[in-house]
């Protein structure tokens, strides 16, 4: 799918959006912030390690240089104090926040590879933690800096709702995930934020590829999708990253947008 047109380039005007979980460049969270800027908006990133700020960094020099705002920021999801010291550091320079795309997630690969009854305490509450609570913690310590009609997108995925071979205890934190974006986007909603979850289909990435029986899950959904042949691309999810960040969809909260070719409609035969 490469004939579309690409959004508007001021779809999102000035708007200063942060985007979490760039890990590369075949990163959906990549993809999002190259969507952004070239919609008119400015990035923030944060990233965690110092390896990640290395590929950070880098990717960082080719954005057009009124797209990437000048603060790369360390963020520790699991540490509260590294939070609000982000926080804290927006708030000094003067940033308030038009948008925050939430793509953090994290499981022990030994808790994907086995079978789900398997799970580990710790290992069940390690994802719930970094790939769920995280978008609760970041909400509340950059509550106050949200402008009106600020959107939030946390990405997810389809093993929410449905068993997906080595998906497992992922699964589990996506649900709690999508049940959490619900909850804050009632809370938030008094100020006019709104809280979306976008689900994409099988994209290669590299924590994609990490997935046992990744191929044959993305043939899956060429094959079966109403939009079938294709294959889903970073750039389409990105694309519907933005239209959710943008005030197009100013009238939707707390829902869960399915990027997948259609393939979630489909039934078993």
């Amino acid at each position: 799918m490469t004939d579309t047109p690409p959004l508007s380039s001021s779809i999102l005007d000035s708007r200063h959006i942060l985007v979490t979980g760039v890990a590369n460049r075949w990163s959906i969270a990549w993809a999002v912030a190259q969507a952004v800027v070239r919609s008119g908006g400015r990035v923030t990133f944060t990233y965690q390690g110092e390896s990640q700020k290395a590929t950070l960094a880098k990717l960082v020099s080719e954005l057009p240089r009124d797209g990437a705002n000048s603060l790369v920021l360390s963020l520790d999801v699991k540490n509260d104090a590294e939070i609000a010291s982000v926080a804290d550091r927006l708030s000094s320079e003067g940033q308030r926040l038009d948008g925050l795309v939430h793509s953090i997630a994290f499981a022990k690969r030994e808790e994907l590879d086995g079978a789900f009854l398997d799970t580990s305490r710790d290992g069940f509450l390690l994802a719930q933690e970094i790939s769920a609570f995280s978008l609760v913690a970041l909400c509340r310590a950059f509550g106050p800096l949200f402008n009106p009609g600020a959107s939030i997108v946390a990405m997810t995925y389809l093993g929410s709702e449905r068993i997906v071979p080595h998906y497992n205890v992922m699964g589990a934190a996506k649900a709690s995930l999508e049940a959490s974006v619900r909850y804050l986007a009632h809370d938030l909603g008094a100020r006019g934020i709104r809280v979306n979850a976008l689900s994409a289909g099988p994209i290669k990435t590299a924590s994609g590829r990490a997935i046992k029986g990744f191929v044959d899950m993305q043939k899956a959904v060429s094959d079966r999708a109403p939009l079938k042949g294709q294959e889903l691309t970073s750039d389409e999810v990105a694309d519907a990253t933005v239209a959710l960040l943008s005030p197009l969809m100013r009238a939707v909260t707390g829902e869960v947008l399915f990027v997948d070719l259609g393939y979630r409609q489909m039934g078993m035969f």
